[in-house]
């Protein structure tokens, strides 16, 4: 998923709200964030998005936030080489 959805997301869902649609996803197949995607890929932008959205709600900017996910994310990879 693009930058750009996922910041149309954190713009348009509070965090519990993509947590909300991540539970959905889990257990319908479907979830009320109007992703439509393969399962993986959704919860996958669901997630990416709500911890944006939190970054957000503490006063980074959006690519302030995405840095830090990406930092996130890459701390996590490097644990598990």
């Amino acid at each position: 998923m693009d930058t750009q959805k996922i910041k149309k997301l954190a713009d348009q869902y509070s965090p519990k709200q993509l947590e909300a649609c991540i539970f959905q996803q889990l257990s319908k197949g479907k979830n009320e964030c109007e992703i439509v995607d393969g399962s993986d890929e959704v919860i996958t932008a669901l997630s990416k998005a709500e911890v944006v959205r939190e970054l957000m709600d503490q006063g980074k900017t959006f690519s302030e936030a995405l840095r830090e996910l990406a930092r996130r994310i890459r701390a996590v990879y490097g644990k598990e080489e």
